[in-house]
């Protein structure tokens, strides 16, 4: 029986574990905080289940418009309030209850699990260190490496886990922050931002760039920076946060041109570092790039012969998705069983914000840089007219697609529920639909999936 040792239990770990006790071997996985890792219990679902509150405020705050009157009617204090030491009971019990699912499941596979570290010793051998003292010697025909990656902390923004905080210290928060200071305007500071404006908070937003969401869709970015400051939010361009420090009521944000920013609390979203210390990967033959991520190939493997890595650890793609995929494929592989490798370019990938931004496939900025030849067709939703009766105004669908072919190549969506709607367009990407056959598709009136259609309509060739 192959021996297959996994170290970390997060989506890569456990759905590699999955695969491994399907296809028969004997699975050992170390884990250190629990089942489901970060994402689970720190990172996406706590998060999602926040912006989860955000969104129903964020109905409840325009539904005046469409003849719900709540409170006194004023909008958004006198519309609803939010609680948010409920809010954050209910999500950490939340995230405790999923990462015991994933648990029971991995149970009832056959894997065996162990609390605590573990390290390589060499290419074939795994030596776990236990929570509960001692350490156990565990030999390995394959090794998978999923151990995650935590948030960056900066030496002049030290996290307190009261005033200055990271993304995994929100969740203790027992009242919402009044003044809120986000640092970071990537895809984790958009999120938080866009969550605690909508739950009461006034935020400051600090962005290093020219612009939210730099790795975005730019007309997206465009959309959903427009909506924060009509909201109210203050979004600082081209700032970069030079230290954060503790007052008496408050915090101090100082920016590298010597102004500064005050609020009640600071949300540091900088970045993740890898957890790839004390590992014994170099001595395995395992290679790391500057920035401490594990290389990985398109089919999960390392340098190091029999060792794979999944996951946030080899900063390929950090989403959850990609982690677990990355741990199937690393399985398949190593067990013999068929393998696709890994191709970003069918990755749906989404920013929780509100409205929601989802992506999948290739992007205007490649098609842009001549890297792919695509024509690209945007229709505004607010012509939708489904949008129209949720009182929905801001929001685009984006298709591109090769102009001989019209094979579609990707898409943007931003739209409440773009994940959802996302879908359809990733489907056509994976399976080399052309927008006549996503046209010739039919689509519920009134939807937003609707204006999907629509745009493939518009692209089509004679």
């Amino acid at each position: 029986m192959t021996k297959v040792v996994i170290i970390g239990g997060g989506p890569g770990g456990y759905e590699a574990a999955l695969v491994a006790a399907q296809l028969g071997a004997d699975v050992t996985m170390v884990d250190r905080d629990g089942l489901g890792g970060s994402t689970v219990l720190t990172d996406c679902v706590p998060s999602k289940t926040l912006i989860a509150t955000a969104e129903a405020m964020t109905i409840a705050a325009g539904s005046a418009e469409l003849g719900v009157v709540m409170g006194d009617g004023t909008a958004p204090d006198g519309v609803v309030g939010v609680d948010l030491a409920r809010v954050n009971a209910r999500v950490k019990d939340l995230a405790r209850k999923q990462s015991a699912d994933i648990t029971n499941t991995v149970d009832r596979a056959g894997v065996r699990v162990l609390v605590g570290t573990a390290r390589l010793a060499g290419r074939d051998r795994v030596v776990a260190d236990l929570a509960d003292g001692g350490s156990v010697d565990l030999e390995a025909d394959a090794v998978l490496v999923a151990t995650g990656a935590h948030p960056r902390v900066l030496a002049e923004a030290q996290p307190d886990g009261e005033r200055i905080l990271t993304w995994t210290q929100v969740y203790d928060l027992e009242a919402l922050p009044e003044r809120l200071v986000v640092v970071g305007s990537g895809v984790t500071g958009a999120e938080f931002a866009s969550a605690y404006t909508a739950l009461g908070s006034h935020v400051t937003l600090i962005s290093s760039r020219d612009r939210l969401l730099p790795g975005e869709d730019a007309d997206a970015a465009e959309v959903l920076e427009n909506v924060f400051r009509r909201r109210g939010m203050t979004v600082l361009n081209n700032t970069r946060a030079a230290g954060v420090r503790r007052v008496a009521d408050g915090v101090v944000v100082t920016l590298t041109d010597g102004q500064t920013v005050e609020g009640s609390h600071c949300l540091m979203a900088v970045g993740s570092v890898p957890n790839t210390a004390d590992l014994g990967l170099a001595a395995a033959g395992a290679e790391l790039d500057d920035a401490g991520f594990l290389r990985v190939d398109r089919v999960s493997r390392t340098a190091a012969r029999g060792v794979y890595a999944a996951g946030d650890c080899t900063g390929v793609l950090m989403l959850a998705s990609v982690s677990a995929m990355q741990g199937r494929i690393a399985i398949w592989h190593a067990l013999g069983d068929a393998v696709a490798p890994l191709d970003l370019k069918t990755v749906a990938a989404n920013v929780f914000t509100e409205p929601e931004i989802a992506t999948v496939g290739w992007t205007q900025a490649a098609a842009e840089r001549g890297e792919i030849d695509a024509r690209c067709l945007t229709l505004p939703l607010a012509t939708n007219a489904r949008a129209k009766m949720m009182g929905v105004r801001d929001g685009l669908v984006k298709l591109f697609c090769r102009p001989g072919t019209g094979i579609v190549v990707g898409g943007v969506i931003v739209a409440p529920k773009a994940s959802e709607l996302i879908f359809a367009v990733s489907l056509a990407v994976e399976q080399r639909l052309t927008v006549d056959q996503l046209a010739h598709s039919f689509t519920v009136y009134p939807s937003l999936s609707g204006s999907i259609a629509e745009a493939a309509r518009r692209l089509h060739l004679r």
